[in-house]
């Protein structure tokens, strides 16, 4: 299938479109200046804290994340740090193609966000990519979290509500493994693999699973685009 073909492209927002290691390390670096700690021992440190089953609504979930992860590191540890370490949120930057390759995206294709993070947020991260949506969905819309299918379901009810389109007529884009990749090929539908963190030692911030082939995979989502845009 070719993907012009498709109508409706779904997309994980935070670690796909949004740099959230990025952006968590400044908040790192501003907050306790004088740390030694390395950019992987935090990321290391926060995957294992996200693991928790323990966890609250991301982000809010940076608050109990920021209380796990200070002790382990040596870090100071306070109510007023790990709030703003919540509140950065509003400051993630986006990945440097991730704006243009969405403009370039939304000439084909209906955009709709499929987000662990709550609305609150996600009003932020739309900003910061130029709102390029045609529909914004929220982990507090669907009521749980991906890897859980019922959030799969829930996003298909929506766009096939608004626009008619099918599960066929949908492409999944991410770069979690665990999250997405995963789980999407399960449920049969249509996965783009952005693997963000090509030629990375680790998983950094996201969640280590084991690896799932897609459909489709590229380095960027810019390279999505350019694919799209030569009638791939």
């Amino acid at each position: 299938m070719a993907l012009r073909d498709f109508k409706v492209l779904t997309f994980d927002v935070v670690g796909t479109l949004i740099d959230f290691e990025g952006g968590m390390l400044a908040y790192l670096r501003q907050a306790v200046p004088g740390s030694d700690v390395t950019d992987e021992q935090f990321l290391a440190a926060y995957r294992a804290a996200r693991k928790s089953p323990d966890t609250d609504w991301y982000p809010n979930d940076l608050v109990r994340c920021w209380h796990v992860v200070a002790p382990q590191l040596g870090l100071p540890d306070s109510d007023a740090l790990a709030q703003g370490f919540r509140d950065s949120v509003a400051q993630w930057p986006a990945f440097p193609d991730s704006i243009e390759a969405l403009a370039r995206l939304r000439k084909h294709f209906k955009l709709v966000t499929m987000t662990n993070a709550q609305t609150w947020a996600l009003q932020h991260f739309q900003k910061t990519l130029g709102s390029p949506f045609d529909l914004l969905l929220a982990c507090d819309d669907a009521l749980c979290e991906k890897p859980d299918a019922r959030y799969f379901a829930y996003a298909r009810g929506r766009f096939e509500g608004a626009w008619g389109y099918k599960q066929a007529d949908n492409l999944h884009v991410a770069q979690s493994q665990y999250h997405d990749i995963g789980i999407s090929k399960k449920l049969g539908i249509t996965t783009c693999w952005i693997e963000r963190r090509h030629g990375l030692a680790s998983s950094g911030g996201t969640i280590e699973s084991e690896h799932t082939v897609p459909d489709y995979h590229f380095h960027t989502l810019a390279q999505l685009a350019d694919a799209v845009d030569a009638g791939r």
